[in-house]
């Protein structure tokens, strides 16, 4: 799992030059890989014994408080705020 961080590090480095655009690194234990931008909202649900690209992304737009979006967004806050920014 290191080497396969440290290789998406490298790989999106280029988008640390880009304004607005923060990577950060955290320790929790996730079940899904959530890319976010502004209401839009990809999911990629971890499946056991499937790898990430083999398994379904959900794209889900944060429409109205207390929607499906929501669950994902306060879950993607809480993990955004412990996070560190990529020194």
């Amino acid at each position: 799992m290191a080497a396969k961080i440290r290789n998406s590090i490298v790989l999106y480095q280029p988008l640390r030059d880009i304004d607005g655009v923060e990577i950060r690194l955290h320790r929790t234990v996730l079940y899904a890989s959530l890319y976010r931008a502004d209401d839009d909202l990809l999911v990629n649900p971890h499946a056991f014994g499937i790898t990430a690209s083999n398994a379904p992304v959900l794209h889900i737009r944060h429409v109205e408080h207390d929607d499906v979006a929501s669950i994902y967004v306060d879950s993607f806050e809480r993990v955004w705020r412990s996070a560190q920014p990529l020194a």
